[in-house]
């Protein structure tokens, strides 16, 4: 079975950082569309939720990525996580469009990590 779940804990900017993440999403594939958001604060923690959709030309269907990003001054933590895509019914298979989509996004996060030591 395919682990489609990255977590990482960094420092950075929320604002900046979020920013960062959501156009990169957006900009790594034609098919991918923001489909939800919610955003939430209370004494200093911060809380971001989005939802993405793209399509896999390997799996014939549409896959989706949600991350949650919580941040305490420059104290952040990402979790992502991807599913969909599969074609049967009792067992899941192909997992190769949502595993592609989660790869993309961990890029994206180390890209954004290595510019802001």
């Amino acid at each position: 079975m395919t682990v489609a779940k990255y977590e990482e804990r960094f420092r950075g900017n929320f604002d900046d950082f979020l920013g960062f993440l959501e156009k990169g999403i957006r900009s790594r594939s034609v098919t991918s569309s923001y489909e939800e958001r919610s955003d939430y604060e209370r004494n200093g923690v911060r809380c971001a939720v989005r939802a993405y959709e793209r399509y896999s030309m390997i799996g014939g269907s549409r896959v989706s990525l949600t991350f949650v990003l919580i941040g305490v001054d420059d104290d952040l933590f990402v979790s992502v996580i991807s599913t969909g895509g599969s074609q049967a019914m009792l067992i899941k298979i192909n997992t190769i469009g949502e595993t592609n989509f989660l790869r993309s996004t961990i890029k994206i996060i180390e890209e954004y990590k290595k510019g802001h030591k």
